[in-house]
């Protein structure tokens, strides 16, 4: 009752008007720990810090529909992100970086959106890893090479999603680049998934030029994990569910044409990280990542969780081709305090090995770690409190 007496106060707040054909729901979570890093600067040194959003990130949000009679519905979903410690907007600092779009909904045919929305890679495949799924930040591949972990939302967007036919849903993206040059800065994913009893088997592709660079593009600079001419990514996975436990086997292959750098290894100023030495060009990074991971529901209220990740880099430069590669192990192990709030404790450790590269790709770095460390290796683990509303 209360939930509900909140929505409707802000949906009033929002000028909304909720007819007796229509439902507007607030929604939300909230998302904090602590983290601790053994290695996170050239001097070798840990850090112990409080952080927000690692299982997953911390949003509050609007979702609402109108019944249009006849199996059509107008949807719309509105989703802000937020940094719990210092109140500050997250995703570039957007109202509503997380989600936002309008659309229709029809029983039979399937939902139309319009909007900054996710794409396919993460609508069909990010679930089948550990950190789309269950594990989150900490346990991403290395860098978000292949936006599992929605590193990034594409801006102008047409999505369709399919209804579920026996099993199979699919649908696609489509992001304008809104720039009078029609193929600057675009976007465009597809992507499906098949259902059939325990086993859940999926594939997705996207490609987006130029992300990172401009404003009012697909991938606008202030939200892209790489900025480069070019980022293409596709992949496929399995997942089994077998009595309490699920095993899951996934494989991606991103490649990034020109990267001028990544958000993830930057300076403190925020400025990029060369990701070639003096005087060198970086023609393409190529990323596979091989993924097994599982999962196993100890009790109603209790799993555990566990990710292996290879990732084999092909790294193309005037200095020479070489083949970097990357190990990361996570872990988790989550309880639930009630049906809406849990209790976790995750940790991850990465390897660099193969070729050096002479820059900071030779270090580890885990997507959340408290820094870029010193040293080949890194160790990271958290505890954190989730709450669902």
């Amino acid at each position: 009752m209360k939930k509900q007496v909140i929505a409707l106060a802000a949906s009033a707040a929002f000028a909304a008007p909720v007819f007796a054909q229509s439902s507007v729901t607030l929604f939300g979570l909230i998302d904090e720990g602590f983290v601790y890093t053994n290695n996170t600067n050239t001097k070798g040194q840990a850090s112990y810090q409080m952080q927000s959003g690692y299982a997953q990130g911390s949003r509050w949000g609007l979702r609402g529909s109108e019944d249009l009679g006849g199996g059509l519905k107008a949807v719309f979903t509105l989703e802000n992100g937020f940094e719990l410690n210092t109140g500050k907007l997250m995703q570039g600092g957007r109202m509503f970086g997380r989600q936002a779009f309008i659309g229709l909904a029809d029983d039979r045919y399937g939902t139309v959106m319009l909007g900054r929305q996710y794409d396919s890679l993460v609508d069909y495949l990010a679930q089948m890893t550990a950190n789309g799924n269950w594990g989150g930040f900490l346990l991403s591949h290395p860098l978000d090479n292949d936006n599992t972990d929605n590193s990034f939302r594409v801006n102008n967007t047409v999505k369709y999603a399919s209804q579920n036919i026996s099993g199979l849903q699919f649908g696609g993206t489509y992001s304008f680049s809104n720039g009078t040059n029609f193929a600057n800065n675009r976007q465009y994913s597809i992507g499906t998934q098949y259902t059939r009893g325990p086993l859940l088997l999926a594939a997705a592709y996207l490609q987006a030029n130029n992300p990172g660079v401009g404003s009012d593009g697909a991938i606008a600079a202030n939200d892209a994990n790489f900025t480069s001419d070019l980022l293409r990514v596709f992949g496929g996975g399995a997942k089994y569910t077998f009595g309490s436990a699920t095993v899951g086997l996934v494989y991606t292959n991103t490649n990034v044409k020109n990267p001028a750098g990544t958000v993830y290894l930057t300076d403190a100023s925020g400025n990029f990280l060369p990701l070639v030495g003096a005087g060198g060009t970086l023609s393409a990074l190529k990323f596979q990542n091989f993924e097994v991971n599982g999962k196993y529901q100890v009790t109603p209220t209790f799993f555990v969780g566990a990710q292996y990740v290879y990732t084999l880099v092909n790294y193309e430069a005037s200095t020479g081709n070489l083949k970097p590669k990357f190990h990361t192990l996570g872990l988790m192990a989550d309880y639930n305090l009630s049906k809406r709030t849990d209790f976790y404790v995750q940790s991850a450790y990465q390897k660099v090995g193969g070729d050096k590269t002479g820059t900071v790709l030779d270090n580890a770095y885990i997507p959340g770690a408290g820094g870029v460390s010193s040293a080949a290796n890194q160790f990271a683990v958290r505890a954190g409190i989730r709450h669902k509303f």
